[in-house]
């Protein structure tokens, strides 16, 4: 994690259940005798993360329904941290930044104008999600610092979002990652393979072993079909996002995409360079098990 990531040395728990109660039922005892919570059960991953938030960065409200994608914060943070770090290093003084596809947690804006005082343009294409987002910012008073707009086209990304008047010091999104709702599902049962071979499993957790019962193999996230997925998969989503950025080289200083297949890299480097980016960055990022990287450019 980022040496700025205040999470990475793990969760404290005795802190959190100070802070916000209501994650008390949720954790349990590791088989070494260490505080944890089932990361299997989505109830408690989303207890978690709301929890976090209310502890380390002041977000007092954070309510959206189990349908929508529940973000793990600690990777969500480190985005923001290595982002702030690439801006610092440029120079870049502008601390707007556009936030592609924010969700209904409209988490990178919650995280962003805590950790870093950036404000944000954030967008949707659902224009019910963006209503709940706009719940969560206004009951956290962070009107002023966050605005959003609705991405009426689902085919285009900047197009139509971008006014003539804006200046963005960067953009940010975390694409969505199947190419269709039947691979996401199958990759959620292969995640889920060793977690849940029979009805009595032990469950392989961060800090330790529990045994706990399983009826039924389930998600430890939820998601909106355009949370993750998108026709074309992870490959075609990135590749539209760094063709469209072409058309507004000179409104935003730094575009940036996470990718989760390091197979990506390449291609977008070589239609990036063919579309004239001056400068291209990847940064990579590991939480845990799990590795990604951040891909930044500019035309600038």
């Amino acid at each position: 994690m980022n040496r700025n990531n205040i999470h990475k040395r793990g969760y404290d728990f005795d802190l959190l259940q100070n802070k916000y109660p209501a994650i008390i039922p949720y954790i349990i005892t590791t088989k070494d005798g260490k505080q944890s919570i089932n990361f299997a059960d989505p109830k408690a991953v989303k207890i978690l993360n709301t929890a976090l938030l209310f502890t380390h960065y002041q977000i007092k409200y954070w309510h959206f329904s189990d349908e929508h994608l529940c973000p793990a914060i600690p990777g969500r943070v480190d985005y923001i941290h290595y982002l702030n770090d690439l801006l610092d290093k440029e120079g870049i003084k502008n601390t707007t930044i556009l936030d592609i596809g924010t969700g209904a947690s409209v988490i990178y804006p919650l995280l962003g104008q805590t950790v870093a005082k950036w404000k944000f343009v954030a967008t949707d294409i659902t224009q019910k999600t963006l209503e709940k987002a706009q719940k969560i910012i206004k009951t956290n008073k962070l009107d002023k610092f966050i605005k959003l707009r609705h991405q009426t086209d689902k085919s285009a990304i900047f197009k139509g979002i971008i006014k003539k008047t804006d200046s963005f010091a960067a953009s940010m999104c975390n694409p969505p990652f199947y190419s269709s709702l039947e691979e996401a599902n199958k990759a959620t049962s292969q995640k889920l393979k060793g977690l849940a071979k029979s009805k009595k499993t032990d469950i392989a957790q961060d800090n330790g072993l529990i045994e706990k019962k399983i009826q039924k193999p389930q998600r430890n996230f939820s998601g909106k079909n355009n949370e993750l997925w998108y026709k074309g998969g992870e490959k075609a989503f990135v590749h539209n996002y760094l063709y469209e950025s072409s058309f507004y080289k000179d409104q935003v200083n730094w575009f940036s995409i996470l990718v989760s297949n390091k197979k990506n890299i390449k291609s977008m480097q070589l239609s990036l360079e063919k579309l004239g980016a001056t400068s291209i960055k990847t940064i990579p990022m590991q939480h845990g098990n799990k590795i990604t990287r951040i891909v930044a450019w500019t035309f600038l």
